[in-house]
């Protein structure tokens, strides 16, 4: 079987769920082979622009494009896509070690293709309100090879309303963050260069609301 994972993979399971344990959320590099990310960036970003859709906000049918929050464009992965099926297996793992830390229950993943085009970013945001959505676990993975300072989109995470974000993350080629979803807010700044990544959220098993 082939694995994005590094060679220790329950170290690097345990590595994330202490982290989260501790702060609620993990950066972490150089976890995945730079021959897999490779493999995820270059079929990724040949994907036919068909496949892409505006990207809104909100959920289920109060969803709407709103340009001045967010201007990203989304392709939702599938298991036909089988060149990603070595990080599916990687995230069931992942699922299964975060519920025996934490008990969450979490019951499957959701992951999207994000692409930010030069002029693209998305506002400070939660991807869920405590009690009031299903995702509980945000992944985010980065897949851009030659990012450097300047280019923009980077990843702000703030803590509750503070204004200033405790976290500023380069979205650097392998570079991945984990975060309790309900508990931090986030941006992406505005990109001055092509901007790729593999969004996902560990649902729990109440609908979505």
């Amino acid at each position: 079987m082939n694995s994005l994972a590094a060679v220790d993979n329950t170290a690097n399971l345990n590595h994330i769920c202490d982290g989260l344990a501790e702060k609620g959320y993990v950066i972490l590099n150089q976890l995945f082979s730079d021959q897999l990310l490779e493999q995820l960036a270059n079929n990724l970003t040949q994907l036919d622009a068909n496949q892409f859709k505006t990207a809104a906000i909100g959920r289920q049918h109060d969803q709407q494009v709103v340009e001045s929050i967010r201007r990203d464009k989304i392709c939702w992965l599938n298991d036909s896509m089988t060149f990603a099926s070595p990080y599916f297996e990687w995230s069931e793992q992942l699922r299964l070690a975060v519920n025996r830390h934490f008990f969450l229950g979490l019951f499957d993943y959701e992951t999207m293709f994000a692409y930010y085009e030069p002029g693209a970013f998305y506002k400070r945001h939660l991807d869920a309100f405590k009690g009031q959505s299903n995702r509980k676990l945000t992944s985010i993975l980065y897949l851009n090879k030659e990012w450097q300072q300047g280019d923009g989109g980077e990843l702000l995470i703030y803590q509750g309303d503070q204004p200033q974000p405790f976290a500023t993350v380069e979205p650097r080629f392998g570079t991945m963050v984990i975060f309790f979803s309900e508990q931090f807010p986030h941006e992406v700044t505005l990109s001055k260069k092509d901007r790729y990544s593999l969004t996902g959220w560990y649902r729990i098993n109440q609908g979505i609301l």
